[in-house]
């Protein structure tokens, strides 16, 4: 069912990093920020989990691709485990875990326990599993990115929240409450993205997770084009509200809101941990 191979043992200070599409993952977000993480950091893939058993086809469908006329390619659902290796600013490096793929329809209990198989081969030293909300917040503002934890340390270290949400749950619910009873420190990072832009993509929040989860691991991570997509990405919904008159004046009044609630990301701890990614990327 899961082809193992050796990348998975012996891995330095390993960091997993896992999001799936999906229910967990607004604008694909969440699952947008570890294809960026895959193609920036050449990420290997050590194995992955066979669709098989825990895919509904008609609800996660394959696809199909021709290079030419008379030559079909399948690919099925899956998930993938990759690695990759992160050099940090002092030329330490560490190991990133990559766990993403569709949220599983089926058989979620054999599903977590597979994962988890995997996971203590690596033996992390952190967890952080990333999702993505639909949130009323204007797209005009820096994307909310709330994080949770119940591991003291990291609750103090980085601003975290204790988890306080009831109500229905995700794959990612799941294997977060998982890796903590394994004794992993485990981090939750949810970014906030605009109810009426819903649609994929959202560069801007996946930029967001980015930057949280760099702060969270404390290693450089490269941003790529995201930051010239999410420009780009405001423009488009800047000019999409200036059509309509309804939704420029909703806009307005969630920016009201907003901004007299106070805007954390103007915060002196937000700016100086902006000043830290800064240092670590010109570092690395």
């Amino acid at each position: 069912m899961a082809e193992h191979r050796p990348e998975l043992r012996d891995l330095h200070d390993p960091v997993v990093v896992m999001a799936f599409s999906g229910w967990n993952d607004a604008a694909s977000a969440a699952s947008s920020c570890l294809e960026h993480l895959r193609d920036t950091l050449g990420a290997e893939q050590a194995f992955a989990i066979d669709g098989e058993d825990f895919y509904d086809f008609q609800v996660n469908r394959p696809t199909v691709r021709r290079d030419s006329p008379t030559e079909a390619i399948h690919s099925w659902p899956e998930t993938t485990v990759s690695v990759a290796r992160v050099a940090g600013g002092s030329g330490e490096t560490r190991d990133l875990v990559l766990v993403t793929g569709p949220e599983p329809n089926l058989r979620w209990r054999g599903f977590t326990r597979l994962v988890m198989s995997a996971l203590r081969s690596a033996q992390p030293s952190v967890v952080v599993m990333l999702g993505a909300l639909l949130s009323d917040c204007p797209h005009t503002r820096p994307v909310p990115v709330s994080g949770s934890t119940v591991h003291p340390d990291l609750l103090e270290r980085h601003g975290l929240d204790l988890p306080d949400y009831e109500g229905p749950t995700g794959i990612v619910g799941l294997l977060s409450e998982a890796c903590s009873e394994a004794g992993w420190p485990t981090v939750n990072l949810w970014a906030a993205v605009p109810h009426y832009v819903a649609h994929p993509p959202c560069p801007k929040a996946t930029l967001a997770l980015l930057s949280r989860l760099e702060d969270v691991i404390d290693l450089p991570l490269e941003v790529g084009e995201l930051p010239e997509m999410a420009r780009a990405w405001q423009r488009g919904v800047d000019e999409l509200a200036a059509e309509d008159g309804e939704i420029a004046e909703y806009v307005t009044q969630l920016e009201e809101s907003q901004d007299a609630d106070g805007l954390p990301e103007a915060s002196g701890d937000a700016i100086a941990a902006e000043f830290q990614r800064y240092l670590r990327r010109r570092d690395a």
